[in-house]
């Protein structure tokens, strides 16, 4: 089978695709002839040496594939060959094939295609869990999305909607916005057009927003921890700006009771398998029903997978990208 390998911590450019041997399923696990896989910011960070897992070398990057059950282990239940699934192998994801801890693959609905499967497992679970495990968020509540035309943050906007929430997308172009709209947010800022902190108070009639949800870092999170209202919740996603990890000043905690909560949708996942195999079937349920549209803004075949890594990388992208295998 074809495998993109990672031989020393490079650019995605560098990145280089070979045949290595078949896999077969250890007890617990199912192989999956992968269809596609989506595209995550930690995988551009994995191949750099920059982000916290360092896996041996060589090695295939991706963390989130879509595929048919070729094999399962003797030990597993509740899948067969044939079944059309999603899976989190958190590594080998751009490949033909890869192998699947069995609790972590999930068959689909009918009605989700390949490339919509390979990109909605990691966005959506990860926004579902912050909004609704971690900030408790309430209809009728306040929510202001960084990043919001981005794989994670494309996926907060639907969701705060579908929870009953008023949606503030923030993004850096009109373009990016428009898509937001698209996916109902509600009120819209362009960072790039003026002050951040003063556009928000203009749009919640300075009120304050009830929970942000960051997966940028840098420069914008200490105004809008600045920018949360009483009792309000700063969600902590992850740091696609780059450079230096923020530092709050704790006394702003204090002085609007509100708190900084941290989402780490894999620990939870693995620590918590009935709990996240239940946000899982009530995703599919709102998919299902046509409450939540996965948005796939680009496909690359697999001798690509570099430009597709580099896109994601650059924040080019509009919500997912996929590498599809044909």
């Amino acid at each position: 089978m074809k495998a993109v390998l990672c031989k020393q911590f490079c650019s995605p450019e560098e990145l280089v695709i070979e045949e290595v041997p078949s896999l077969q399923p250890g007890p617990r696990q199912a192989v999956i002839s992968v269809k596609g896989c989506g595209i995550n910011f930690p995988d551009g960070l994995i191949i750099q040496g920059k982000y916290q897992a360092k896996p041996a070398f060589p090695f295939t990057p991706g963390l989130e594939v879509s595929g048919i059950v070729r094999e399962v282990g003797a030990e597993v239940a509740g899948l067969k060959a044939g079944m059309r699934v999603i899976g989190f192998p958190g590594m080998g994801g751009l490949a033909e094939e890869v192998a699947v801890d069995a609790d972590r693959v999930y068959p689909i609905p009918e009605q989700m295609d390949f490339p919509t499967a390979a990109g909605f497992l990691i966005t959506y679970a990860t926004s579902h869990h912050a909004l609704k495990d971690r900030a408790h968020l309430k209809a009728g509540e306040t929510l202001l999305v960084l990043g919001a035309a981005g794989g994670v943050g494309l996926t907060a906007v639907e969701i705060g909607k579908v929870m009953g929430a008023r949606v503030i997308a923030v993004a850096s172009t009109d373009e990016k916005l428009a898509l937001c709209k698209q996916y109902g947010a509600d009120a819209l800022i362009n960072y790039s057009s003026g002050d951040l902190r003063e556009q928000v108070k203009k749009v919640t009639e300075g009120k304050g927003v009830d929970v942000v949800y960051d997966p940028v870092g840098g420069p914008y999170a200490e105004p809008m921890v600045r920018s949360l209202a009483w009792n309000g919740r700063y969600l902590v996603v992850g740091f696609a700006a780059g450079g230096d990890i923020p530092k709050i000043p704790l006394n702003l905690l204090l002085l609007k009771s509100s708190a900084l909560l941290g989402v780490y949708w894999g620990s939870f996942a693995r620590a918590n398998p009935q709990h996240h195999a239940a946000n899982m079937q009530e995703l599919f349920d709102w998919f299902v029903a046509g409450k939540i549209k996965p948005h796939v803004s680009a496909v690359y075949p697999l001798a690509r997978a570099g430009e597709a890594l580099s896109a994601v990388m650059n924040r080019q992208a509009q919500g997912k990208v996929v590498v599809v295998t044909e």
